[in-house]
């Protein structure tokens, strides 16, 4: 019993999901009216059931008479007035129809849309540790497939759900009227269909929760790896991070075709149990006309036909609801998902009001007493220790320590990102879990180590800091803040922002003077020289500047609240000397009077700290002054002397001393463009400009055109979805005949139902031969039962199975051709990961949609029309010409429902793609948005993402709710018709009743059946628009070929060397792509007048004749200013884009006329973000392997030991098997950088490219690398990025970068010499 009573809370689930979202008044009214009328709409037809049975006795009379030559027409005024109340029937079901399509339509969009702002706005409420286990990808996985099958679940299917219920009761309240006995006797199938319902719907939510568990696994892998795209391509690990998100794929897949299996069952068993009643029915009928003729009872064959006929139509309309229950089903089980989620009770709630609010001039100092803390995802593992520690209120306290020594731990719980475990942390004397956290963030202003930005303008993400600042003369400014308002002005004034600002006055104006102001303080000079200044996107995570741009924006961001407690960790790790020296100098200003907590590695940053607190392992173990610390020789002074800077060539520099030196007069080195001496040691740079090859901007242009189509036509889609369906023709050859089968069987149902009331005709058949035939129609009906059985078994799981090897194929295709795409074609047009992501996760949604038991129920309906079509010709032409005038109403009126739905769901489409990118970005950046209290307002972003299709909600349900109507009820007027037009030929003798009732039925059923499959247009519309833009990117792909599922899932170990074949479409990972494992050799760089701009800003040039040649085996460092083009240089060597002109060359070979990126596999980089997947250290570090070979144990340890990574691995409890979770949100920034820098190292690479891979390191683990470094560096060539001149100290040859030329190069103690700029950046940073 415990599996019908798990059924039946599923339909409270259901009827839960309907009333979840505290409805209003309109809602409320459109369930009760949709309700209503769908209800209605079930019920007249089977009361006038009873008219036809006395038609049928009126025609039984009449052919009598036909056929005894009496007059037959003396029957004609009954059978007109029987027709006119058909047509009246047929009127109001059009109506009825209409008002609760219309009505279910509206109140599933308004459902939907408030459902998914009240659990985006439960995510926003929930505490970082919350997302360790919920990815980006499983929450895009949500909102697109979840809420898909939602909205499609409450939409007007539950009123048709209601209506055939409604006509399901009505027919067995008129059959007990008519034939208590008959219909008590079939009131048997209603226990065995609720059974069998119950039975269905356990085992599909039992699959269709692991096939959503699987996809969301795989939704997180590409939401990573699009993220991270740059890093992707670099390594080539494409095909390693496609392997593990095809097995997550494959065992969706698997998990989908048990679903298909459990869905075919259910319908070829509905099927069953209501043909072989009526099979009982008319076994038992045809018994009771003989009593009749025998005297022994009154039945006549009008009564038993109205039994008969009434649940022979209920039951084909009962089998009708079989493709809903999968839909039904799919909704219950994703609002199950979507509530878990919501009820998750989050221990720090920011959206709450309760907690003691301090007053916005609280002193704000803070104390940990005895704290200790272990993360959720690692509760055996205490980032701190029982530690205590006193920020006094107007101070400077710094923290310093080694990587994973808990400093961010630190920084996090001052913010109330998490609740210690144990202990107390008090602010202003209150204990924070007494007070409210969004008060408490609103004291607190966090700076985190990688500064991620939201994906708006500059002006915009400075400005969102004023969001939640307590002091009371910004109160006036939040409504502007919450309000549209900054980016409407942002998009109409372009760079004159600030002056439109000031123009408008009032509350906006005063915000562009805070934004202006922190912007100074932050240094962002850089703004000056951006095309559109303020308005400037800076992309997906502030991807379109670069990290010390993304630094200071962040900075700036949390220096406009004024705010009274200023944390910072690591928050100038990006910046140059001379630029951290200007921001020191404003914070140090900024400062007087407020509480300041720094993180810090770089140790020159807090020479003023009035107290330094030093970690190690969670603990404190000491403190004091900076002079006190390095005078007591322990842990701390060990670090000060780790960072010296040999100085030995500056004797003659010493009265330059950093401590001299005025702020004001260390201008920003990237405003100055000196000449490059024509003493450097280096090649002369050449004054001829080259052109771009004609080959580079072929690629180039090809790369960037290649556009995702949405409005390819519906022959070309499915040409393009051909060949993936090629490898399951043998499945279609078993589905396909299977569905005709189906569709068939509806046609011989009604020939047998015909020539069944035919036998039972009294005048032309004796009582034993109406015996005879009602046993015989009665076993033919039970062998149909069978049939049916079968045939929907097989149907509807082949077409399933096939539907589901498409879903694996595209998505697989689609992930491959989107990690393919180079990242000049990810930076163009406006992409970005969201709206990408969303081709894998919400049109793979559309499309599975489409699924086995749809396309099997479609095929079967359309064999249907034509199978009853050429039936009734041929019993009947005459009868059945006139029925055909319903075919172009029905074909016109389910194309018309499909088109429009589709314009509407194009509209619609970049919204809801918006509304995605806004929640991966929201999960991503939880800390930030948590940090600044912007949960209010990233709902109203989102909301007013959604408000086009919310007002299009009505317009469009109440057009195509016209349609839906018409098509559901042009059989009842074709009925009306093919009655009157029937007894007509039938009184002249032309036809007998069998020959009209076969016609009859064939098209009344076949009537029904396409109108209910137009109900499924908007899944139909879906799936076409989804396929388009799919077929669109797959086509612009390379390889095709494809991993066996069987294969992923049979093969725990498979690498992305496996190969195997699946028919045409399918075999190894692009085996001929993969570089082999190459040679280790040093690898020279040649850079010739390169000019460059990215895609999305073309007007404004990042290089300008960059020149420069690196030798095989040299150590090259970039030094310059944020911004000044040293990360545009490395992604120009690896061919990330192609220059605007000029030439790159690697060992000799100019790679912008090179056909392939098979060069990569020789070069090996550190990301300025460490850019790290969900998975396990030892899988993080093996993506770093050259194609086509997987890194060993060995060598993964090996480049761990290097990267001095190794002994911190092994003191984990699962050692290199630890996940690093989401974006390597488990490890410390420290780690996670030592971790990236192992990646590069196992490649043993000819060429490594470092950008700035110790900026969030500390001198100890610096020092450390920095040695093995220097062992391997004999065998390579190194290019680094850093602003930490110890990592290029002993480099061979030094460029500085400014303004995206190269104005000085030299060694170290060549620069020290001449150039101010590298000298004021190396005094800064002695010790």
């Amino acid at each position: 019993m415990s599996i019908p009573k798990q059924s039946r809370q599923r339909i409270f689930v259901f009827f839960e999901l309907l009333f979840c979202t505290q409805p209003t008044w309109i809602d409320v009214v459109l369930l009760i009216v949709g309700s209503i009328t769908a209800i209605a709409a079930g019920v007249p037809f089977p009361l006038i059931g009873i008219l036809f049975g006395q038609l049928v006795d009126d025609l039984n009379a009449a052919t009598c008479n036909a056929e005894s030559n009496t007059d037959p027409f003396q029957y004609e005024g009954a059978i007109d007035h029987v027709v006119v109340q058909i047509v009246y029937v047929a009127a109001a079901q059009f109506v009825l129809i209409y008002c609760y399509a219309a009505c279910w339509n509206v109140q599933s969009q308004r459902l939907s849309h408030r459902l998914r702002e009240r659990y985006f706005r439960s995510l926003l409420r929930q505490e970082p540790s919350f997302f360790d286990d919920k990815h980006a990808g499983e929450i895009s996985t949500r909102l697109t497939e979840d809420f898909a099958a939602i909205e499609s679940g409450a939409s007007e299917k539950v009123g048709r759900l209601l209506g055939q219920l409604s006509f399901f009761v009505t027919a067995y309240v008129v059959a007990f009227i008519k034939q208590p006995v008959l219909a008590g006797i079939l009131v048997s199938l209603v226990p065995a269909f609720l059974l069998m319902s119950f039975l269905g719907s356990h085992f599909f939510k039992k699959y269709a929760v692991k096939a959503t568990v699987s996809f969301g696994a795989a939704s997180s892998i590409a939401s990573e790896a699009l993220a991270n795209i740059p890093v992707v391509q670099a390594f080539g690990a494409g095909p390693r991070l496609e392997v593990i998100f095809a097995k997550h794929i494959a065992l969706a897949r698997s998990d989908g075709i048990k679903k298909a299996l459990v869905a075919a069952t259910q319908a070829g068993l509905l099927y069953f149990i209501a043909y072989s009643s009526n099979a009982l029915a008319y076994w038992q009928g045809s018994r009771m006309i003989v009593n009749s003729i025998n005297g022994d009872g009154d039945a006549t064959v009008g009564q038993i036909y109205t039994v008969v006929f009434l649940l022979v139509d209920a039951c084909i309309i009962l089998g009708s609801l079989a493709p809903l229950f999968p839909i039904f089903g799919a909704a219950s089980t994703a609002y199950e998902r979507v509530r878990s989620d919501m009820e998750h009770t989050s221990s720090i709630d920011g959206l709450s009001d309760e907690g003691i609010k301090l007053p916005w001039d609280t002193p704000g100092s803070i104390k940990f007493r005895d704290v200790s803390f272990a993360y959720p995802s690692r509760p055996d593992q205490p980032a701190l220790k029982n530690v205590d520690m006193d920020f006094p209120a107007g101070k400077h306290t710094a923290i310093v320590g080694q990587s994973g020594s808990g400093k961010s731990t630190v920084a996090a719980l001052l913010n109330c990102l998490y609740s210690p475990s144990s202990g107390a942390i008090l602010f202003d004397d209150h204990d924070t879990k007494d007070l409210n956290v969004r008060n408490i963030r609103g004291f607190v202003s966090l700076v985190q180590q990688e500064a991620p930005l939201l994906d708006r303008s500059i002006f915009e993400n400075i400005a969102l800091g004023l969001v939640n600042s307590p002091r009371p003369n910004h109160e006036s400014l939040k409504p502007v803040l919450m309000s549209a308002d900054l980016e409407r002005i942002v998009a109409h004034s372009g760079k004159d922002v600030m002056d439109e600002a000031a123009r408008r006055q009032g509350p906006i104006a005063e915000i562009a003077r805070l934004v202006q102001r922190a912007a100074e303080l932050a240094d962002l000079y850089f703004i000056d020289h951006l095309e559109l200044g303020y308005s400037t996107q800076v992309g997906t995570g502030g991807s379109l500047v670069s990290g010390g741009q993304r630094q200071r924006i962040a900075l700036a961001r949390t220096l406009i609240r004024d705010p009274k407690i200023l944390v910072l960790d690591e928050a100038t790790a990006a910046l140059d000397s001379a630029t951290e020296k200007r921001i020191q100098a404003a914070i140090d200003r900024v400062a007087v009077g407020r509480t300041v907590v720094s993180i810090a590695h770089r140790l020159s940053t807090i020479k003023k700290a009035d107290n330094i607190i030093v970690m190690r392992d969670g603990e404190v173990v000491e403190q004091g002054t900076y002079a006190a610390l390095v005078e007591r020789a322990g842990a701390f002074a060990h670090l000060v002397a780790l960072q010296g800077l040999d100085s030995s060539k500056t004797e003659r520099a010493d009265s330059s001393s950093l401590e001299n030196t005025d702020v004001e007069s260390l201008n920003d080195d990237a405003e100055k463009s000196g000449p490059v001496p024509s003493n450097v040691k280096g090649e002369k740079v050449s004054s001829e400009r080259t052109g771009p090859t004609d080959t580079a901007v072929q690629a180039s242009t090809d790369d960037v055109s290649n556009k995702i189509n949405d409005s390819l036509s519906s022959w070309a889609v499915v040409r393009g979805l051909s060949w993936l369906i090629r490898p399951d023709l043998s499945w279609l050859a078993l589905a396909v005949p299977s569905a005709v089968v189906v569709g068939s069987a509806f046609t011989a149902m009604a020939l047998i139902f015909a020539y069944t009331i035919g036998a039972l005709n009294p005048c032309s058949s004796t009582a034993s031969h109406i015996m005879y035939l009602g046993e015989f129609f009665g076993g033919l009906l039970f062998m149909l039962a069978v049939v049916e059985f079968l045939a929907h078994l097989f149907s509807w799981s082949s077409f399933g199975r096939v539907s589901e090897n498409l879903l694996y194929r595209t998505r697989v295709l689609s992930f491959r051709t989107l990690v393919e795409r180079s990242v000049q074609w990810h930076h163009s047009e406006g992409r970005n990961p969201s709206n990408l992501l969303s081709l894998i996760t919400k049109d793979g949604a559309s499309l599975g949609a489409f699924s086995g038991s749809i396309v099997g129920t479609a095929f079967s309906i359309i064999v249907n029309f034509l199978v009853a079509i050429i039936v009734s010709h041929v019993f009947a032409w005459k009868i059945a010409l006139v029925c055909l005038a319903m075919v172009p109403i029905l074909l016109a009126s389910g194309i018309l429902q499909i088109r429009a739905t589709s314009k509407y769901q194009e509209r619609s489409h970049k919204a809801f793609v918006d509304v995605i990118g806004i929640t991966v970005e929201a999960v991503n950046q939880i800390k930030t948005i948590a940090s600044f209290s912007l949960e209010d307002e990233i709902v109203h972003t989102y909301r007013r993402a959604l408000a086009g299709p919310r007002k299009d909600i009505i317009k469009e349900s109440l057009h195509t709710s016209i349609y839906l109507s018409i098509s559901n009820s042009t059989g009842f007027f074709i009925y009306a018709l093919s009655y009157w037009w029937g007894s007509q030929l039938i009184m002249r003798g032309e036809y007998s009743q069998t020959q009209f009732f076969v016609v009859q039925v064939s098209m009344l059923v076949s009537a029904q059946l396409w109108g209910q499959m137009f109900s499924l247009a908007p899944e139909f519309s879906r799936a076409r628009s989804a396929a388009s833009r799919i077929v669109s990117l797959i086509n612009s792909g390379e390889h095709k070929e494809l991993i066996k599922p069987s294969a992923i899932l049979n093969d725990s170990n498979m690498g992305t060397t496996a190969i195997e074949k699946e028919g045409d479409a399918e075999a190894g990972v692009g085996k001929s792509s993969l570089a082999p494992q190459g040679s280790t050799a040093a690898m020279s760089v040649a850079f010739r007048d390169v000019h460059f701009a990215y895609p999305s800003r073309l007007q404004f040039p990042i290089l300008k004749g960059t020149s420069f040649s690196v030798a095989p085996g040299q150590f090259v460092g970039l030094v310059g200013p944020s911004g000044a083009g040293k990360s545009t240089i490395m992604g120009l060597i690896q061919r990330m884009y192609s220059p605007t002109s000029g030439s790159i060359a690697i060992n000799g070979s100019d790679i912008s006329k090179r056909a392939g990126t098979d060069f990569r596999s020789n070069i090996a980089v550190v990301p300025q973000n460490s850019a790290l997947f969900n998975g396990t250290i030892k899988f993080n570090v093996g993506l770093g392997a050259r194609p086509g070979h997987d890194a060993t144990d060995a060598e993964i340890e090996d480049a761990c030991r290097t990267a001095n990574l190794h002994e911190t691995i092994t003191s984990l409890p699962q050692g290199y098997d630890t996940e690093c979770g989401p974006n390597g949100s488990r490890l410390s920034g420290g780690q996670r950088q030592r971790l990236a820098i192992a990646r590069a190292l196992v490649r043993k690479p000819g060429l490594l490219l470092l950008d700035e891979s110790t900026s969030a390191l500390d001198a100890e683990s610096e020092r450390a690398l920095q040695v093995g470094l220097e062992r391997i560096a004999r065998d390579i060539t190194i290019v680094a990025i850093t602003h930490r001149l110890h990592t290029v100290q002993k480099a061979d040859v030094i460029l500085m970068v400014e303004g995206g030329c190269i104005v000085d190069r030299g060694t170290h103690g060549e620069l020290m010499e001449r150039s101010e700029g590298y000298r004021v950046n190396a005094l800064q940073q002695m010790l």
